[in-house]
């Protein structure tokens, strides 16, 4: 584009450099950080609970999470910036923590039931979710708020290092309120047709 517009002499080249050249060889090696980070946390998810099914349904709060990044980064109209992506790439631990803490609850009350031999049908399904999910919903939202209001004033703080810090906790902020809505409403329903479907 640029040898389009401006006459270039022969024998003279153009090389970009400063910001724009760290920028392209830290976007260069997030393509590989980011699948990187998401296979070691699915590798993790899948030798805590020694169920694939499990860790990809954790996994699921990851994507839902990134809807409510985007839009607080278009709200505040941010670019992406290497900042930003590490920022996602933060996000990610968070959601599958959230989503460990559901699956946690779940799990417990659906294998407590099935040990009493209480799960025969789809109602003592949803019976055993119920328990699981919204009766024990404190510590879940608990652990989203804290999250979210730890870093929730680092989007108005002026200081030192403020644009930077900012990059990183918007997309933080923004996932965690669409995981939060993830996990507490899809979550559940997710977990019931697979756990509905091994019943059958």
């Amino acid at each position: 584009m640029v040898n389009e517009k401006a006459a270039i002499p022969q024998g003279v080249r153009v090389e970009w450099a400063g910001q724009f050249k760290y920028f392209e060889r830290a976007k260069a090696k997030l393509k590989v950080l980011v699948p990187l980070t998401l296979v070691i946390v699915f590798l993790m998810l899948f030798l805590n609970h020694g169920s694939i099914g499990e860790a990809m349904i954790v996994l699921l709060t990851i994507p839902f999470s990134l809807i409510g990044a985007v839009w607080l980064l278009y709200l505040l109209d941010y670019n992406m910036s290497i900042a930003v992506w590490v920022g996602m790439i933060a996000l990610a631990g968070l959601d599958a923590e959230m989503g460990v803490l559901m699956m946690l609850y779940m799990d417990l009350s659906y294998r407590q039931r099935s040990a009493e031999n209480r799960l025969q049908s789809r109602q003592d399904l949803t019976e055993a979710i119920v328990e699981g999910a919204v009766r024990r919903i404190r510590p879940k939202l608990m652990t989203g708020m804290t999250m979210l209001l730890g870093l929730a004033p680092i989007l108005w703080n002026t200081g030192t290092g403020a644009d930077v810090m900012k990059r990183i906790a918007a997309p933080m902020v923004g996932g965690i309120i669409s995981a939060l809505l993830m996990v507490l409403i899809v979550f559940p329903a997710v977990y019931s047709y697979w756990k509905g479907w091994r019943l059958k």
